[in-house]
């Protein structure tokens, strides 16, 4: 383990890379920071990072750069992130706000992250499999023809025109209608196929045949869509960045649905963030970026993911800080919807 001075040293050097982008010295130290030691014994302290793996020296006149190790430690004793200032979080409030609904909330959310980040931002949808059925409607449309919405707690709404149905009565409609909502109202969509698999026999013979097309197409609709929907934007602010890798293998590997899935990691609770840095991404693309990610969702119940990704030279702070916030923002709308 690390003493505090040298800590200090570690810190120091990783605000200042960020910062520069340029290589840290000795002396660029003492003068910037009140580390509270001499220059000779901060370069002490530099080549014993150096031997630990913590920094590393690219050039051989060059000063010192963090290594993914000592961005690791930077991170893991990372006693706060950055707040967002005031302003920031009235501005995020009122853009947040102003969404109708789920498509646009999660297209607000994701184009502020990269405005507040420069990173690339990346927000999932909640997942189909963690919804509920909240209701459903069915509007005759005329001749042989009923559209149905289907609006889930977690604000995804769902809408098919069915067609090539017998003569529709507005009677027939209404009494199936009601005879949905009450079947599968609050029930988990993985439970509407057995919930709903012996409606057809309730329904009068003479609207059977609707009945039966309306539970096919709300099948389809819900229970059999197992893609996780990702949104991305962002990519422009990686253009700059000189990454380890090609750029265009970041892209490559940021084209991918399920190593966006991946990448934004495991389900956990909606309170805690996650960073993943350099070597630590799976994917061989993106071992020259970091990942920040956290859990969006209602009270306790996470719903799906959102996150940033970045070069490992990223403002660690002031970025978690910006992923946390939006989080909760996200989870407060949906919760208020």
């Amino acid at each position: 383990m690390l003493n505090e001075r040298k800590l200090a040293v570690l810190r120091a050097v990783v605000e200042d890379f960020v910062n520069t982008n340029e290589p840290v010295g000795s002396r660029a130290l003492a003068d910037r920071h009140p580390l509270g030691v001499s220059p000779a014994t901060i370069r002490n302290d530099m080549v014993a990072l150096e031997e630990d793996g913590y920094i590393a020296q690219p050039h051989t006149s060059a000063g010192r750069v963090p290594t993914d190790k000592g961005y690791r430690l930077f991170v893991d004793r990372l006693s706060s992130v950055k707040p967002l200032s005031a302003p920031e979080r009235r501005a995020i409030e009122s853009f947040l706000g102003g969404a109708v609904d789920l498509d646009e909330i999660v297209a607000r959310t994701v184009r502020l992250l990269a405005q507040l980040t420069r990173q690339v931002a990346i927000v999932q949808y909640p997942s189909l499999t963690r919804s509920s059925v909240q209701h459903v409607e069915l509007v005759p449309l005329g001749g042989q023809r009923i559209m149905m919405v289907v609006i889930t707690d977690t604000g995804r709404v769902e809408q098919r025109v069915i067609d090539g149905l017998e003569a529709v009565s507005e009677h027939a409609v209404s009494d199936l209608r009601a005879m949905l909502n009450r079947a599968i109202a609050g029930c988990y969509l993985s439970d509407v196929p057995e919930t709903v698999d012996d409606l057809p026999a309730q329904v009068p013979p003479e609207h059977r045949g609707i009945a039966v097309s309306v539970l096919s197409v709300l099948l389809e609709s819900l229970v059999e869509r197992h893609e996780e929907k990702i949104v991305l934007a962002g990519t422009a602010n990686l253009a700059a960045v000189d990454f380890a890798a090609s750029f265009r293998d970041v892209l490559e590997a940021l084209e991918e649905n399920m190593v966006l899935i991946r990448l934004l990691g495991e389900e956990k609770d909606p309170s805690m963030l996650t960073v993943s840095i350099g070597e630590e991404n799976f994917h061989k693309g993106l071992r020259s970026t970091s990942v920040v990610s956290a859990d969006y969702g209602v009270g306790n119940q996470s719903l799906a993911k959102i996150g940033v990704v970045g070069p490992t030279r990223m403002d660690y702070p002031g970025t978690m800080g910006a992923v946390r916030a939006v989080a909760r923002y996200v989870g407060q709308i949906l919760a208020g919807q």
